[in-house]
């Protein structure tokens, strides 16, 4: 699609997202980088424009709350794992052996090892040189994967959504590590939906809140979730929550149908 195509399809994409959900900040994309040439028009650098790297949590941040389009190579990164992460570097031997987690994380050696070991990464052979980052309502690329930092009842939303898309639910492996890669890695390399939860890292050093998850997924599956949010929201499924604490409070008739062949229900 072209420029003003694109702009126009994620623009109202971010709307919907937004409006649907009550959201707090920005729904927004990450493309990985091949090279400098692959880095938009207008992106700002770390190193060049702010005189001092970044985390790429610090990124997402700046795209999701600030609407930065931040673009990140190796020499932009301030937190190793990333480089690792992308396939931008291979791990190396030390890291491997989880010198980063033990001891204050990790019970043993061996455990922070395995944790190493399983870290989510992209192969170095894509030659991911690095990332860029931008709000969905700004967006001058297209992005490989989308990202929403959303709260429980926001991600109870979301997961209606994609279950409603084919029945089917997320399938996530989570870790109080590296959301980022949890995030991003697992989502492109398995083009599947993904929950991850805020790291430390993001926490202390990106301003994620204590009730905010992250829930991502590959750009090719955003038309679906839209249509989903669409649907959902004509049956008044999502916000605002109207609650109730009436007991034996009136059922679906579907539910109805279903219950009385359990003899849950009078007739």
């Amino acid at each position: 699609m072209n420029q003003l195509e694109r702009d126009h399809v994620y623009s109202d994409a971010s709307q919907i997202l937004i409006s649907s959900l009550f959201l707090r900040t920005f729904p927004f994309g990450v493309k990985f980088l091949r090279s400098e040439r692959d880095i938009p028009c207008g992106a700002e650098r770390p190193v060049r424009d702010m005189g001092h790297r970044l985390s790429l949590c610090q990124a997402f941040g700046l795209s999701r709350r600030d609407g930065k389009t931040v673009a990140l190579m190796k020499e932009d990164m301030w937190c190793f794992e990333p480089v690792i992460g992308l396939g931008t570097e291979p791990p190396p031997g030390l890291f491997l052996q989880g010198v980063n987690r033990y001891p204050q994380t990790a019970r043993t050696l061996e455990a922070a090892a395995a944790w190493a070991e399983g870290l989510p990464r992209l192969d170095t052979s894509l030659g991911i040189q690095g990332a860029v980052t931008a709000p969905l309502s700004g967006i001058s690329f297209e992005p490989d994967v989308v990202l929403i930092y959303c709260n429980p009842a926001q991600l109870t939303v979301l997961l209606m959504g994609i279950n409603w898309i084919d029945g089917k639910d997320a399938e996530v492996r989570l870790s109080g590590h590296s959301a980022c890669l949890f995030a991003l890695v697992p989502a492109y390399e398995e083009q599947k939906y993904c929950v991850a939860s805020p790291c430390f890292g993001d926490r202390r050093r990106a301003i994620a809140q204590d009730d905010e998850i992250i829930f991502s997924f590959p750009a090719g599956k955003l038309e679906d979730l839209v249509e989903s949010m669409k649907a959902l929201k004509k049956e008044r499924v999502g916000f605002p929550i109207r609650f109730s604490m009436e007991e034996e409070y009136e059922m679906p008739q579907s539910y109805i149908d279903v219950g009385k062949l359990m003899g849950l229900y009078p007739d």
